[in-house]
């Protein structure tokens, strides 16, 4: 049901309907409709930014199991060079927002010492004065932050940090949604790719089900590789007869 049942006003605020539209978005990936990522990210973030008092750029800081800083949803270039940076120095807001606290707020970057590297790169590259990078989630060795940008100094106060918040707490919903959806389909590839393979044992050596799987099984174990990327091989070697 769309949010837009939810609303008491007959015309609903500005602030209101951003919301709701970040409601909208969420439902749409829960129910799989329309679920493309960046897409989803992208209405988020421009909700935000025009609802979190003071914020003039916003962006998504996502660090790979491999290390690897990247933007996600940004509104500008300008949080992309920010991450540019954070990937060159390994350290600033962002990244600490992400692995060690929940909630950074830089007010002004002048005077912070926290970064310093960060800090003068920034100001040099950037005409970002204020930051608040809030935790969406830190897991293993990957992590993400969700950063608010201002161009003037102690543009951010309380209630820019509270509506940043939900915001943040609705993106965590939708990262998670996803991801949960990106496995679902990795699960679902997998189990094709694994039938396929026992198929091709079980046709080739004339043997059933349960014994092809132990094949590939003990091949998995024996080569110390996953048993989808023995599978893998097996059905690209039937598809190409010279591997």
């Amino acid at each position: 049901m769309p949010f837009e049942a939810l609303d008491p006003a007959a015309q609903p605020s500005t602030e209101w309907r951003r919301l709701l539209s970040v409601l909208n978005t969420v439902n749409g990936l829960q129910r799989g409709a329309g679920a493309d990522f960046d897409e989803a990210l992208g209405e988020i973030n421009l909700a935000s930014v025009h609802s979190v008092p003071g914020a003039d750029y916003v962006g998504i800081t996502w660090v790979s199991a491999d290390g690897d800083v990247s933007t996600l949803g940004a509104n500008d270039p300008v949080p992309r060079t920010l991450d540019d940076i954070q990937q060159e120095f390994r350290e600033g807001p962002c990244l600490s927002a992400a692995w060690n606290q929940h909630t950074i707020r830089i007010d002004d970057l002048t005077t912070e010492d926290r970064w310093p590297e960060y800090r003068a790169a920034a100001l040099a590259r950037t005409p970002v004065r204020a930051v608040i990078s809030y935790r969406l989630f830190a897991e293993g060795r990957s992590m993400a932050a969700l950063n608010f940008y201002a161009r003037t100094e102690r543009a951010f106060d309380d209630e820019s940090i509270e509506i940043g918040l939900v915001f943040a707490a609705h993106t965590t919903v939708a990262w998670n949604l996803m991801r949960r959806e990106k496995q679902f389909q990795s699960a679902l590839a997998s189990r094709d790719v694994i039938g396929q393979a026992k198929g091709i044992l079980m046709e080739r050596f004339d043997i059933d089900a349960v014994a092809a799987f132990e094949l590939l099984r003990r091949a998995s174990q024996e080569a110390n590789v996953k048993l989808v990327e023995i599978a893998q091989r097996l059905v690209a070697s039937r598809e190409d007869p010279a591997r």
